[in-house]
């Protein structure tokens, strides 16, 4: 895997999964390239236990993602999320933002 990209993968039925490098040296490139990839479904379940790395930047981007979708009527839950996310979160005092996405 190259952990200087960020990869999107679809699983199912509104499960995605993301690996690689979410920092900030790939998030503007992926970001802005979001209408290829934002999902559609109703409830989306983002997998992240294959995240190399997180910095602030991925950070935000989740935190711009969970407010796209619940924008658009649309649920966010992420799985298996990195203690580098729970960190950065805590440390950032806007973890409670993400609390009701998370599933432990």
């Amino acid at each position: 895997m190259n952990h200087g990209a960020i990869h999107w993968q679809v699983l199912e039925n509104g499960h995605y999964r993301l690996s690689g490098a979410l920092e900030r040296d790939t998030v503007p490139a992926f970001w802005q390239q979001r209408r290829e990839w934002m999902p559609q479904d109703a409830k989306v379940t983002i997998d992240l236990s294959d995240l190399a790395r997180v910095d602030s930047s991925g950070m935000v981007m989740l935190l711009h993602l969970q407010r796209e979708l619940s924008q658009a009527g649309r649920h966010l839950v992420l799985q298996r999320v990195p203690e580098q996310l729970f960190t950065l979160l805590r440390l950032s005092h806007v973890d409670t933002v993400l609390a009701a996405c998370m599933e432990v």
